[in-house]
Formats: C-alpha cells, structure tokens, sequence
C-alpha cells in the first residue's frame, strides 16, 4: 500500500491516562484522511503503523490503523 503525504504535514499521537490524542496540523489531517480512504479501498491490506520513524513527530506513540470485515 502506497501512502502519500503532503508537504509540510505534522501528526503526532500522545497518549494521557486512558485518552489517546492525535494532534495534526491541516496537512497532516488531509494526509491522514487520504490514507485511511487508501486503507478502506485497498483489498488485501489490513492496517498500517506509524511512529515516530515512520510519520508521527518526535516524541509520539506508536500508532495502528486496523480494518475490520
């Protein structure tokens, strides 16, 4: 599955007692939406994973998107 994120985009993910918050800035959001319509469309793909090595800012926790049936 091919991801695409636009310029400049920002997310991060921090998690606080038992609250997750992505945080994003407008590019982030847009990428984010993109890729999760990416994720719904593609058949043999299931879920994807970002982190801070993979897409998320410094300092967020890692991330799993899952497709259900």
């Amino acid at each position: 599955m091919e991801f695409r994120w636009m310029d400049g985009f920002e997310i991060s993910v921090k998690e606080d007692r038992r609250e997750v918050v992505i945080s994003a800035n407008r590019e982030g959001l847009l990428s984010l939406a993109n890729n999760l319509i990416t994720l719904a469309q593609k058949e043999g793909c299931d879920h994807f994973h970002l982190d801070e090595h993979n897409s998320l800012e410094e300092g967020s926790v890692e991330l799993i998107i899952e497709k259900t049936r």
